[in-house]
């Protein structure tokens, strides 16, 4: 799996592409650990790229929402395919992590906590 994390506008947006899996997913786990240290309170995750999602990578993204409650940080998901979309449905996730359509939408989102 490829992770690039930039700041755009006051958004830090982390763009994934490939497989999410057991081996990768400690990559996501330490770049929403700096994230969040790193005070970034509107975490956006592009999911254009992401191909596949394993259940470590879904226990990443599940584990991070306590740290997150606590420092007032939203995550975001946006612009997921409709495969990796049915996974969050089927595990009940959509209803417990926001999933967006696009950037733009995620942003909105975003402004409107």
């Amino acid at each position: 799996m490829e992770l690039k994390s930039y700041q755009e506008d006051r958004f830090y947006i982390i763009a994934l592409a490939g497989d999410l899996d057991a081996g990768s997913s400690i990559s996501l786990d330490n770049a929403l650990e700096e994230a969040i240290k790193m005070k970034k309170k509107q975490i956006l995750i592009d999911c254009q790229g992401l191909n596949y999602i394993s259940s470590p990578g879904i226990g990443v993204l599940t584990s991070r929402l306590e740290d997150c409650e606590s420092t007032d940080t939203t995550i975001v998901l946006y612009a997921m395919s409709e495969k990796i979309y049915n996974v969050f449905t089927i595990l009940g996730l959509d209803q417990v992590l926001p999933i967006k359509k696009s950037k733009e939408d995620a942003k909105l989102f975003s402004n409107d906590i």
